[in-house]
């Protein structure tokens, strides 16, 4: 069976715009939420890590007459660079005034490499180390273009790319519900058309092109997870030689304030595994991954590969709305699948688990299910706590989890975890306080979501 490798990644998120503010942003391991600046919020916590208003993407604001919410602006933002950093985008598309719905607005020093202010001092340092795969354009100096920055750039064909095998497979919770939120409120102008809540895949397979599958996966927190392992599935089917695949989430009043009535928002910041922990925190924004067969990246020359997604397990607890299982075995069930599939040990070396990302939210039943099981399956394998950095990303998180795992394979360096406090003694998992390098060749990610919905990923080094 062919490998389903990692050729492309894209960001956006409470770190910044791009790969780089996120790995850097992980090293550093110092964030909070924030209050939501939405005077409708009225509820006991209305805390979120948002994503840094400078970096909010401008437009587009509708694409073919379709008006488009935060989130699927999130999704562009995140696939655009994706599609860059794999090598498949296309020069600019001629300015024929209909702009394929793009918007003039997002042609800004904000998308040209983020050259001038806040962005200026995040195009540095990191850049060099992703193997110059951003640095096409950039070498013959500071006047020269910037081959595929463009926002109306599609895919490149001369990567020898038929449209018809690229697909997209992304998630959201709750996709783009604040433009019905605002319209709800009066807090924006009603749109004279018809717009569903879900349009995220295929805005971003209309702004690209891709004519293969475009599906939008829903299935609540562990949805980028499943999307991630339907994009390997259609790749090793033959139905596809590449999918665009990940999540997107933004700012939802309704969403924040079911889980304020719920009691279920930490009222400080998101600390999973912290026995101070009272519940979880939200977070925005999108993490995309261009997935890719190995024979087809081999035949195009992709210059980088992060990775590939080498096992996935799926299961479902069939107990509960919303709690997990309590003895966890269909968690259990679905890593003990996914390492199956990769053929990952618990030992150190190439063929052991280096690391994981565990889906653990910091409430308080999930957590210490999550600990136990991790703790019987792989009982020395250091843990990598993404929520705690940029919080429970929804029907991201599985994406953002996969992303630092790719990230995480590609620098051989496991970051430093954000500190939690006080450890929950019932979730006895080792949650590094420094940076360590990688012991193993495989990384386990899982998402869980309500329903019973559980997913477990598993990433390995991408071959020599």
């Amino acid at each position: 069976m062919d490998d389903v490798l990692v050729t492309g990644l894209g960001a956006l998120s409470p770190l910044g715009a791009g790969t780089d503010a996120f790995w850097r942003g992980m090293h550093a391991a110092d964030t909070a939420p924030l209050r939501v600046p939405d005077p409708l919020a009225h509820m006991d916590h209305p805390l979120m890590y948002l994503v840094p208003e400078a970096d909010v993407p401008d437009g587009p604001e509708e694409q073919d007459g379709l008006p488009l919410g935060r989130g699927s602006r999130f999704a562009l933002a995140a696939a655009r660079e994706a599609v860059l950093d794999a090598g498949l985008a296309g020069p600019p598309a001629p300015d024929t005034g209909r702009d394929r719905g793009r918007g003039a607005a997002q042609d800004t020093g904000r998308d040209r490499g983020r050259d001038t202010g806040q962005g200026a001092e995040r195009d540095t340092g990191q850049d060099a180390g992703r193997d110059g795969v951003r640095d096409a354009g950039r070498d013959a100096g500071p006047d020269a273009p910037r081959v595929g920055l463009d926002p109306r750039a599609g895919l490149d064909p001369r990567a020898g790319l038929d449209p018809r095998r690229v697909a997209v497979a992304l998630s959201s919770g709750m996709g783009d519900t604040d433009l019905h939120e605002g319209w709800w409120s009066g807090q924006a102008p009603a749109s004279g058309r018809w717009a569903p809540t879900f349009p995220v895949a295929s805005v971003v397979g209309g702004w690209f092109g891709a004519q293969g599958v475009n599906t939008c996966v829903s299935n609540a927190c562990a949805a980028s997870g499943y999307a991630l392992s339907v994009a390997a599935d259609l790749i090793r089917s033959g139905e596809a030689d590449v999918v665009i695949a990940g999540g997107a989430e933004a700012y939802s009043r309704v969403a924040l304030g079911c889980f304020n009535r719920l009691g279920a928002i930490d009222p400080e910041r998101c600390r999973p595994f912290s026995a101070e922990r009272r519940g979880t925190v939200f977070g925005e924004g999108a993490a995309v991954l261009v997935l890719e067969s190995a024979a087809h990246a081999r035949a195009r020359g992709a210059r980088t590969v992060y990775g590939r997604l080498a096992g996935a397990g799926w299961s479902c607890d069939a107990y509960h709305a919303t709690a997990p299982e309590p003895s966890g075995a269909q968690i259990e069930r679905a890593m003990r699948e996914a390492l199956r599939e990769a053929g990952a040990g618990d030992g150190s070396g190439p063929g052991g688990l280096g690391f994981v990302m565990p889906h653990g939210t910091g409430t308080e039943l999930n957590d210490v299910v999550e600990s136990r099981v991790l703790g019987a399956l792989a009982p020395r394998t250091p843990l990598y706590s993404v929520k705690a950095l940029i919080g429970h990303t929804g029907g991201a998180a599985g994406a953002f989890a996969a992303l630092a795992a790719a990230l995480v394979l590609h620098h051989k360096t496991l970051p430093p975890n954000v500190p939690i406090g006080e450890p929950d003694p019932e979730c006895a998992v080792p949650l590094p306080s420094g940076s360590a390098p990688m012991t193993g060749g495989y990384g386990l990610v899982n998402a869980y979501a309500f329903g019973g919905n559980n997913i477990s990923l598993v990433f390995g080094e991408a071959a020599a």
